[in-house]
């Protein structure tokens, strides 16, 4: 019987996927087998670190805010600082206010002196 040579769909995939583990370390960018797990385990980390960074960087904007208000007023805080910014209508999200904290100290005390006069608005009627 003659040899035959095989087609170049194998190899095509095979490639691919060492393409993808070239920058892993030791077996795991030599072996297909092993590159292949490492690639599932690389793409299910990533897509549930995606959501993990999402989560960190938020406790980051309001350890950040709570620090640069905590400053300024003695019994003031973040959570107070937040209601009463959407009471006001301000439409500033964490990651600007955060920025704004680190940046630029004055401007964060400058708004939160303006949030806090309570006699420039009114609160919301209460809904029974």
């Amino acid at each position: 019987m003659t040899r035959v040579t095989r087609g170049y769909i194998a190899r095509r995939r095979r490639k691919k996927i060492r393409l993808f583990g070239s920058t892993f370390r030791g077996a795991h960018s030599r072996l297909t087998r092993t590159i292949a797990q490492q690639k599932i385990k690389a793409l299910v980390s990533a897509h549930r670190d995606r959501d993990r960074q999402k989560r960190d960087f938020r406790r980051l904007w309001i350890t950040r805010i709570n620090a640069a208000i905590r400053e300024n007023g003695v019994y003031y805080n973040y959570s107070k600082f937040i209601n009463d910014l959407h009471k006001r209508q301000l439409l500033l999200n964490r990651k600007i206010l955060a920025q704004i904290a680190i940046l630029n100290r004055n401007c964060l005390s400058i708004i939160s002196n303006e949030v806090i006069k309570k006699e420039d608005w009114k609160e919301s009627p209460k809904m029974i």
